[in-house]
């Protein structure tokens, strides 16, 4: 004879696991009542469910980062969870789990989250039907730490030395807008100039001119474009509308600081 499953040990399941009742009642019912038998049940599952589900695309989801101030010596994680929309991205359960993440990461290292995010994740996959993949995760140390987070989809890390926690702040902010590809001009690569040169060679030949005057023109793009996308040649994002040119490494000079480290990731 069938063991009766009661409304009230479902409840319990399901407040244990966020699973839901149907899923619980099935696992109650395979385990005859067993609550840990159960609770091994709905793992397998989940894990099955989430290996199922591996090969689709995760292609939205959220990034967060949390910072530990221990006196001098401040660590900051940035950890991203990826999922197939933005629906689930906005989802209690997924933050939920962005969240304990971050946190694991922060206080055990981001090596030791990683072992455990498997187990972390499959519930939430079984709950939300969609795949959900731990994505980039980053960590800095410093004295002065600054952190910018967009609409929970582009995340940036700055770590100074000199300068203040506002000042760092500022600066991951400038970088979550303008996208550097480099920190410094010798950070730039030989094969990035020489793809550089080629594209506005091409530009610059059907150019009725001199040849003196369309070096000069190359040059100038070439120089601009790097300028662009250089960290410290940008112009600071926050005297936009000020009318100044100031850019970001004379921003850094006037507060005597330096860039560290800096990290940025987007989904």
């Amino acid at each position: 004879m069938p063991i009766q499953i009661t409304t009230e040990q479902i409840k319990e399941l399901r407040d244990a696991t966020g699973i839901s009742v149907m899923q619980c009642k099935y696992a109650l019912e395979e385990a005859e009542g067993d609550m840990k038998k159960a609770l091994a049940i709905l793992k397998k599952t989940s894990s099955d469910i989430a290996l199922k589900k591996v090969n689709r695309e995760v292609k939205d989801g959220a990034v967060m980062i949390q910072i530990k101030d221990n006196g001098h010596n401040k660590k900051a994680v940035l950890v991203s969870l990826l999922c197939e929309t933005d629906f689930v991205g906005r989802n209690e359960d997924f933050t939920t789990l962005l969240q304990n993440l971050t946190e694991k990461a922060l206080a055990l290292g981001i090596e030791e989250m990683q072992k455990e995010a498997k187990n972390m994740i499959n519930p939430v996959i079984q709950k939300t039907g969609e795949n959900i993949q731990l994505g980039e995760t980053y960590e800095i140390e410093g004295d002065i730490l600054g952190s910018y987070v967009h609409n929970n989809k582009i995340a940036v890390l700055v770590s100074l030395e000199g300068g203040n926690g506002e000042l760092a702040k500022d600066i991951a902010m400038h970088i979550a807008a303008m996208k550097p590809e480099y920190i410094r001009e010798d950070e730039i690569s030989d094969d990035s100039r020489k793809t550089i040169t080629e594209v506005f060679q091409k530009e610059v030949a059907g150019i009725d001119k001199i040849p003196e005057i369309k070096k000069k023109m190359l040059d100038g793009k070439i120089s601009t474009y790097f300028k662009e996308k250089t960290l410290l040649s940008q112009p600071f994002i926050k005297n936009a509308n000020n009318n100044t040119s100031e850019t970001v490494g004379e921003l850094l000079e006037k507060h005597k600081a330096k860039i560290k480290e800096v990290k940025r990731y987007s989904i």
